[in-house]
C-alpha cells in the first residue's frame, strides 16, 4: 500500500487523503514559487502549476493545488494575505 496522507484544513474542516508522493510534489511547486515570487495571487499560482506540471504530474494539477495550499495554510507554512481579492498567498512571517 503506498503512503497517504490526510491533510489539514484551515478552518477545522475535514481534509482529504491523499498520496504522499504526490503531495511533495505540488508542496515543493508551492514552496518554491513563494521564494522565487514572495507573494502570488492564487490565479496565476493554479496557472503557472498546470503549465509546469501538467505534462509530469498524474492527476488533477488544480485539484491537488488547492488541497495542498490549504494543508500548507492550516499549518501555518503559508498564508493568505488579508484583504486581497483576487486572493494572493505568501510564506507566513515565522517560517521566512
Amino acid at each position: 500500500m503506498k503512503d497517504r496522507l490526510l491533510t489539514l484544513h484551515p478552518e477545522g474542516k475535514k481534509g482529504v487523503n491523499i498520496l504522499v508522493s504526490k503531495y511533495n510534489v505540488i508542496r515543493a511547486f508551492i514552496l518554491k514559487t513563494l521564494e522565487e515570487r514572495n507573494e502570488i495571487s492564487y490565479k496565476e499560482l493554479n496557472e503557472l502549476a498546470i503549465a509546469t506540471l501538467k505534462d509530469s504530474f498524474d492527476g488533477s494539477v488544480p485539484w491537488y493545488l488547492v488541497s495542498v495550499k490549504l494543508d500548507l495554510e492550516a499549518r501555518k507554512i503559508i498564508e493568505r494575505i488579508p484583504g486581497t481579492s483576487p486572493h494572493f498567498v505568501r510564506m507566513c512571517e515565522t517560517k521566512k
